[in-house]
Order: C-alpha cells, then sequence, then structure tokens
C-alpha cells in the first residue's frame, strides 16, 4: 500500500527533516493533512573542519519544528554512515572509479537505520523532502519521477526497495522549487531562503582535492595523450573523472592548439590520465555492462529477450533510449541507441519506463571502441 496527503489524518509519520526548506515545508505539509507529525533529525559527519554545517542544520530543525509545534528527536549516524556509505566511497576511488555516495545514503542511512530508528519512535510512516512520487501498480509501490523535472531525485532513491517505499510518503512530489520556498516564506519558516545542500552527501561542500588527501594517499604521474605522449603530470588518479575538462593544467600548449583537453581515460596500470582533445570520440559509448543491481520490486522479466526502454548515467541528464539485456553472471548488458558522452565506472545507471523508476545498477565496464571508431569515420569522410 502507498500513501499520499490525501489519506494520512491521524497516522503517525516520522519526518527526516535535515533543517532544510524542502524537509521544512515536508513538515507543514503533513501537519496540515491531519497526520501526527514528529521530526527526526540526523547527525551523520562529526568532524569539525570548518565545512560541515551540522551544528547550524540541527539549530535550523529547532526553528523549524518551534515554528510549526512539532516535536523534534536527534540521532547520530556518524558511525553507521562511515561503515556503509563512506568506506564505499574511499574503496570505490583506491578501485580508480567515480563513486556517487548519495545513493548508498538513502538506501543504507535515509531508509535504513533511520526508517529502523522511525520505528522504534512508533512511526507508521516515514517521510522525506525528496522530489519523488510514490503510486501503487499491481498492489506494489513503485517510485515515480516528481512533477518537477529539474528537482527529480528518482536516480538517487533507485536503490531504495519497494518495502521502504510502501512506508514512506514524499510530500513534495508534485511541487516545484519555487512553491516550495513561497509556502515556506508565507509560513514564516526561517529557511525559505537558505541555500540548498551540495558537496558530498552529509559531509558538504569542501575543497575536494584536500578532503579526499586525508584519506587516500596520492600518487602522481604522466598525462599522456592516447598516442602515448606525455603532456603534464596529474596529481593522482583519484581527483580525475572521465569528461573531466577543468583543472588539468596541460592548455595553452604551442604544440597542441586551442581546442580544450579531456580526461579520456585513467590507465591504472601506467598511473597514467590520458587525456585528448576537442569533440573527441573517445569519450563516447554506445554499450555498457552494469553490476550490483537494484530493482523497484520485482525484475523486469524482459531482460532475456531485451527490455526497451530509457536509462540515465547521471543525475540530471535527459532519458536515453536504450536496450537492456542479461548478461553473464546476472550482470547488465545496456546498448544505448544514441553514443553516450564519458560514461564512468562506479557511476550508476539508473532504468526508466515513462515516469517510473525500475532500478538501476553499477557500471562496470564501458565499450567505447565502436562508438570511436564510427566518429572517427565519419569524421575522416567529412
Amino acid at each position: 500500500m502507498t500513501h499520499d496527503l490525501t489519506n494520512i489524518a491521524a497516522r503517525k509519520v516520522i519526518l527526516g527533516l535535515s533543517g532544510g526548506v524542502d524537509s521544512a515545508v515536508a513538515a507543514f505539509l503533513l501537519r496540515e493533512a491531519g497526520a501526527d507529525v514528529e521530526a527526526l533529525h540526523m547527525t551523520n559527519w562529526e568532524d569539525d573542519d570548518g565545512y560541515c554545517s551540522a551544528a547550524e542544520d540541527l539549530q535550523d530543525a529547532r526553528r523549524v519544528c518551534d515554528r510549526l509545534g512539532i516535536p523534534l528527536h536527534h540521532v547520530n549516524f556518524a558511525k553507521q554512515y562511515r561503515e556503509r556509505v563512506f568506506e564505499y566511497f574511499l574503496d570505490e576511488y583506491r578501485r580508480g572509479r567515480t563513486p556517487n555516495p548519495d545513493v548508498l545514503c538513502n538506501r543504507e542511512i535515509k531508509f535504513g537505520v533511520f526508517r529502523d530508528h522511525a520505528k522504534r519512535l512508533g512511526g507508521e510512516l516515514l517521510a522525506t523532502g525528496h522530489y519523488a512520487r510514490i503510486a501503487s501498480v499491481d498492489g506494489n509501490a513503485a517510485l515515480l519521477k516528481a512533477r518537477d523535472g529539474n528537482k527529480d531525485q528518482s536516480y538517487f532513491l533507485h536503490a531504495v526497495s519497494a518495502e521502504a517505499l510502501a512506508e514512506t510518503v514524499f510530500p513534495l512530489g508534485d511541487l516545484d522549487k519555487a512553491a516550495v520556498r513561497r509556502i515556506a516564506r508565507e509560513q514564516g519558516l526561517a529557511v525559505h531562503d537558505k541555500k540548498d545542500s551540495t558537496g558530498i552527501c552529509f559531509i558538504g561542500e569542501r575543497p575536494f582535492r584536500e578532503f579526499l588527501s586525508n584519506y587516500l594517499p596520492a600518487q602522481p604521474g604522466p598525462i599522456l595523450t592516447p598516442d602515448g605522449r606525455e603532456v603534464g603530470r596529474h596529481h593522482g588518479l583519484i581527483y580525475y573523472t572521465l569528461g573531466q575538462r577543468q583543472g588539468l593544467g596541460i592548455g595553452g600548449r604551442r604544440d597542441a592548439g586551442d581546442a580544450p583537453w579531456y580526461v579520456v581515460d585513467k590507465d591504472a596500470t601506467r598511473n597514467a590520465l590520458v587525456v585528448d582533445q576537442g569533440d573527441t570520440p573517445l569519450l563516447l559509448s554506445d554499450t555498457l555492462v552494469a553490476g550490483a543491481a537494484s530493482w523497484i520490486g520485482r525484475e523486469p522479466v524482459q531482460l532475456d529477450a531485451g527490455l526497451r526502454c530509457k536509462a540515465k548515467i547521471r543525475y540530471r541528464q535527459h532519458d536515453q533510449d536504450c536496450t537492456l539485456r542479461r548478461a553473464l553472471d546476472d550482470r547488465l548488458m545496456v546498448t544505448f541507441d544514441v553514443p553516450q558522452r564519458a560514461a564512468a565506472p562506479g557511476q550508476f545507471i539508473v532504468f526508466y519506463q515513462d515516469d517510473r523508476c525500475l532500478g538501476g545498477a553499477v557500471i562496470e565496464t564501458v565499450e567505447r571502441r565502436r562508438a570511436a571508431a564510427e566518429n572517427a569515420a565519419e569524421a575522416a569522410i567529412s
């Protein structure tokens, strides 16, 4: 069974209150719908290094609860966050991949240990300020995109189980950001103009290279062109991602022309960062293999024959037409109708049919050769 604001009167709802405007307005909407709402604020990162805003966020959460007249609970999940999310984050970087911790934050923390704690508080339902919707399909909870396509967060929620979604309310699913800020301002919520959080999940926005160097040793090495010519030195492969243009320090070379440089590969064997210039086909791929799939409910039955669907290889990307098939070892092979740019191992690929999110998987390997060859041939003809 799924729940929305029309059928939660008198139900006890535990809301994840971050101290930001989205969850604050979610609290107001739940209260107005007649829910017996209580707020739960999480602390998940404790290092006092001047970048984490945990103390400020807790104070903002208290101000919101005081304004709305709802109870506030506070819980510390820093240990669970380090074990379940941050260690994975570091391990992926050690492997030369590009992780997205927000997906694990949702699965392991917000809809994991947080959900368990909410039940201990007597909560029947869980609520958050995510921009997404839930529907009932064949009696099971299904995850839908938010009405506001610019704020839709279903990409980050794709690994949350159908069981957890069936006990969840997303009050903001039908609203856009402008409406949320307007409601906050009209209700006198002090966070109505608070800046949206950015950066690493629960850790915040900070100098990334400096932060990562506290946990992983950097190994500088050569920056090479595809034909092996050295054009510079990198600070450590962990600091770069495919498609990156800024921060390479190799612009303005007399022997290279004016076209911008892009990271096209990270060669761990040689500890080399491989770069190419301009509209390079080396960043394009039409096929990739993904593993560790997470499905919202049942796995699609059409995988063996080939499932036509849409996919995103990064947040905010437009849906891309593709065919999804089962590969070896229960991994997934995804073939795109149009070659994709800078698909990065370690990132998540998320699958959709219309507005419904089916689930997703972790990108393992990317096939660039066919796309590169076709584009190179087209360039030669033109």
